[in-house]
């Protein structure tokens, strides 16, 4: 299973931002890539055309969203749901991928940053939503052991194993 997490260039350095958190914790199996509007990555855009990747992004409540049974490649904005709106509507390549939402059952941990959706998840805990329903309970359970002490320390944290 692996993760492609698209923050733009102002989240990229944002010591609040969880998806750094989620490359260290998963290693490999992340990545953080650069959105740019004008020039994506050609191997995300092949991807999402042979349909090996789903982008994790919520629909109308009418919408059919894909199932991810068959998925193993995940992308996820990387950013606040404002940002990862204007992100998805300014990247036809975006839209044209499989994509899924998850069902919420209760309010987000994350705590760093004000005027966010009220049932919103940051990218971390989004990532441990999927790794979950994808049977990996141990890797989200360690996932979220960090994630605890990145919020608490308010981003500043060190993976220590």
């Amino acid at each position: 299973m692996k993760f492609t997490l698209l923050p733009h260039e102002r989240e990229f350095g944002k010591k609040t931002n969880t998806g750094r958190l989620v490359v260290d914790v998963l290693g490999g199996d992340a990545e953080q890539i650069l959105w740019e509007r004008t020039n994506p990555v050609a191997r995300l855009v092949e991807d999402i055309e042979s349909g090996s990747i789903a982008l994790l992004y919520p629909g109308t409540e009418d919408e059919t969203l894909s199932d991810i049974d068959d998925i193993d490649r995940y992308i996820i904005i990387d950013g606040t749901w404002q940002e990862a709106r204007k992100i998805y509507n300014r990247s036809p390549y975006l839209q044209r991928a499989k994509r899924f939402s998850l069902r919420i059952k209760g309010k987000s941990e994350y705590s760093l940053r004000k005027n966010q959706k009220e049932y919103g998840l940051c990218t971390a805990e989004c990532v441990m939503e999927i790794l979950r329903i994808k049977g990996q309970a141990p890797v989200a359970d360690t996932l979220k052991e960090h994630f605890k002490e990145f919020v608490k320390n308010r981003g500043a944290w060190k993976l220590t194993a």
